[in-house]
């Protein structure tokens, strides 16, 4: 397997993550702006550990549907390199998110059979990079984040215009299949890194890497 994987690692809640995920060799640190979430942080403690991120390694802020005046705060507070944005937003809320922050922007994807890749061009248009994740159940109260894969075949030799990361129920276990199969040289996961909901295990941070990377 090549060593070139990028692996972003999300959900990241306490200061002490952040140099485990670099030691890690993360090449994205996530922080997630969702209520819902047991990751979620607030902009304070975002700035805090962003502060610390070493030049080289992304920071990422993920959003739901996030209006202006989130986005104003988040901006303000934080020193982002990129917005995920992982809701329902139109290609065209992308494009102005886009044109009014700009910052890059990641536009998560929901996935579970071949139709719901059609998105995925209408979103390229107009987004730096896309984030393709398992679609979440229908009653549940996170778009992401819910340790589930979808179906790799779906996606193998596929290309798209922008570059693109795979994500979703993603372990030591299955990474390199999950590899093996989408041709993905990049991997977001958030859950199989932690030792309860979001506290997150930094031996898992580092074995996963090396799983990733083998």
């Amino acid at each position: 397997m090549a060593q070139d994987i990028r692996i972003k690692m999300c959900g990241l809640t306490r200061p002490e993550d952040i140099p485990a995920a670099v030691a890690a060799g993360a090449a994205y640190v996530g922080f997630v702006f969702f209520p819902k979430s047991p990751r979620y942080v607030t902009p304070q403690l975002a700035r805090e550990m962003a502060l610390a991120v070493p030049p080289g390694v992304a920071k990422v802020a993920l959003v739901v549907d996030a209006d202006d005046t989130l986005l104003d705060e988040l901006t303000d507070a934080v020193p982002l390199d990129m917005l995920q944005l992982h809701g329902q937003e139109s290609p065209e809320r992308v494009a102005e998110i886009k044109a009014r922050y700009g910052l890059p922007v990641m536009k998560a994807v929901g996935v579970r059979e071949a139709g719901d890749l059609e998105a995925i061009d209408r979103y390229a248009a107009v987004a730096d990079q896309i984030l393709l994740d398992a679609k979440p159940p229908k009653d549940a109260t996170r778009p992401g984040g819910n340790a589930e894969s979808f179906d790799w075949s779906l996606i193998a030799g596929r290309e798209w215009s922008v570059p693109w990361m795979l994500a979703g129920g993603l372990t030591v276990d299955n990474v390199a299949e999950a590899i093996r199969v989408t041709g993905a040289r990049q991997l977001d996961l958030s859950s199989a890194l932690e030792s309860a909901p979001g506290v997150k295990d930094h031996g898992k941070m580092r074995a996963f890497a090396d799983a990733a990377r083998a």
